[in-house]
């Protein structure tokens, strides 16, 4: 596994370095790598979707367990860094110079493409040429940039259903609003969207100093399993409409909704939607729906 002083070795190398607009700060801190494989349970022939594999410290860790990862990485400095330092591997790895997001509610076609089908894709990719897993199931584990997590989870949550299970190191704050129950301040779209359909859990807390550079907070490991079943029917018109209340949080869900909706006889109309349990906003968007 890559040290520290292996990490700032390869930037310097490179010549580069860390930089703040991809939000990178590299994990070095070796017990943290191992935990986040454990957690995401690898075996051989596993599909696995990494975003933002910077040097490839994890990228490394999870070929080694026997994984096929779609590595994703935007900056054009580390991807020759990738290239030749992962080249080992060969058709374990597929390696995307890309941003993962086509926009904000859109994967890139060649991530999902290359998801299908792991191995060498068009437009400024480089790995291997494995079969591989086409169409089947596929894991997310990385080490988040700040600016993608939340976009990305609610995308490959709403519109990716083949991504049955994640392990991802986010900001602490973006781990408090994944696991926030109804009524904390920390209560929000995104903790609600994912909870209908993952069950989740706290792996660790991270402190800065297992970074290079060391951020400013705090960081967490959460990992996301997903539920046989959401706990929406439509779980699209379950996005959309956790969206619709919590962009207008400050007002009573009557006003939000229009006093001619009929409520389900446990919600009060004058509530806000952060005091809505899960099962709560689902019943509520039926109930709004047939309105």
């Amino acid at each position: 596994m890559q040290t520290l002083t292996t990490i700032k070795s390869l930037l310097a190398a490179a010549g580069t370095h860390p930089k703040k607009r991809f939000g990178q700060n590299f994990l070095h801190d070796q017990n943290q790598l191992r935990k986040i494989v454990a957690a995401a349970q690898l075996g051989a022939g596993d599909c696995v979707l990494e975003v933002g594999a910077g040097t490839g410290a994890l990228t490394e860790a999870m070929l080694d367990a026997g994984a096929r990862v779609v590595a994703v990485e935007v900056d054009n400095d580390l991807v020759p860094v990738l290239r030749e330092r992962l080249a080992p591997w060969g058709e374990q790895l597929t390696l995307i110079h890309a941003d993962v997001l086509a926009g904000k509610h859109q994967l890139n076609p060649a991530v999902v493409a290359a998801l299908e089908a792991p191995g060498e894709t068009s437009g400024g990719t480089s790995g291997g040429t494995s079969g591989g897993t086409s169409g089947g199931n596929f894991k997310l584990v990385a080490n988040l940039p700040y600016n993608v997590a939340s976009p990305l989870l609610v995308n490959l949550g709403v519109d990716h259903a083949r991504m049955t299970l994640a392990v991802i190191m986010v900001q602490l704050e973006v781990a408090e609003r994944l696991l926030a129950s109804p009524g904390g301040k920390t209560y929000g779209p995104l903790g609600v969207i994912m909870q209908a359909l993952f069950e989740m859990e706290l792996v660790s807390r991270l402190p800065p100093s297992c970074f290079h550079p060391q951020p400013q907070v705090d960081s967490a490991v959460v990992k996301l399993v997903r539920r046989p079943q959401p706990l929406s029917a439509d779980v699209r018109g379950f996005n959309a409409f956790v969206h619709e209340l919590f962009n207008k949080r400050r007002k009573q869900l009557g006003a939000i909704l229009g006093r001619s909706t009929p409520f389900p006889a446990d919600i009060d109309p004058s509530a806000r939607p952060e005091t809505l349990t899960l099962e709560q906003f689902e019943r509520l968007r039926i109930s709004a729906a047939r309105a």
